[in-house]
């Protein structure tokens, strides 16, 4: 029996530099009742589980992120993924999929990577520290290595990501596909991305022609 092409999503989550701003985040942040949809949630399993397994590692103190925790937790499911693997994360999952490839040399051949709504660094990011060790080094060359169909995605009404930060990837990285929406809002907090849905499945196609 053919095994499904593996999606690793990687979420978002937040970080302090100092506990206290974490602890008043606490107290102040909006809450709610309801159940929260997102496209990496119920859509993309509606859209793509038939052809994929999508793997979604919860990774540790999500809202008082650190790389390094991150990095122990991540590297422990290297071993169960599989060659032809594709790669998404999303907000802080795209910048430490970002940092991780850029600094180690993956053990699996990656089918391709998204990385959606990604920081670049921690300038006009509104009521973010961008702490905790994500900060990507100067040369991310690497990324590019590991990952020979890169695409990151963007939205021009961003206002937690702006899309300055698309700039900056594209003065780093040479063949990088980056795209910025108009008609996405805000910090793509969306119930359905079809977009990269067909870009995935676009992905599929590749590798059933390569095995012809």
């Amino acid at each position: 029996m053919k095994k499904k092409t593996q999606i690793l999503f990687i979420h978002g989550g937040m970080n302090f530099k100092k506990r206290k701003d974490y602890i008043r985040y606490l107290k102040t942040r909006d809450i709610s009742l309801k159940k929260s949809k997102r496209w990496h949630g119920d859509h993309l399993d509606a859209s793509l589980g038939k052809y994929c397994e999508i793997i979604r590692p919860k990774m540790p103190t999500v809202e008082y992120a650190r790389y390094e925790d991150w990095k122990i937790h991540f590297e422990r499911y290297i071993p169960y993924v599989r060659n032809g693997v594709i790669l998404v994360g999303n907000s802080l999952g795209g910048i430490f999929l970002a940092k991780y490839l850029s600094e180690h040399t993956f053990p699996k051949r990656i089918r391709s990577v998204y990385l959606v709504c990604t920081p670049f660094d921690n300038y006009s990011l509104p009521g973010e520290d961008y702490a905790g060790g994500f900060t990507l080094k100067k040369d991310i060359s690497l990324l590019e290595k590991n990952a020979r169909r890169l695409t990151l995605l963007f939205s021009k009404n961003d206002d937690v990501v702006p899309p300055a930060h698309a700039e900056k990837y594209a003065r780093k990285l040479k063949h990088a596909n980056i795209i910025i929406y108009k008609h996405i809002k805000g910090h793509f907090l969306i119930e359905k991305f079809p977009e990269i849905v067909r870009m995935i499945k676009d992905d599929l196609k590749v590798r059933m022609r390569g095995k012809k």
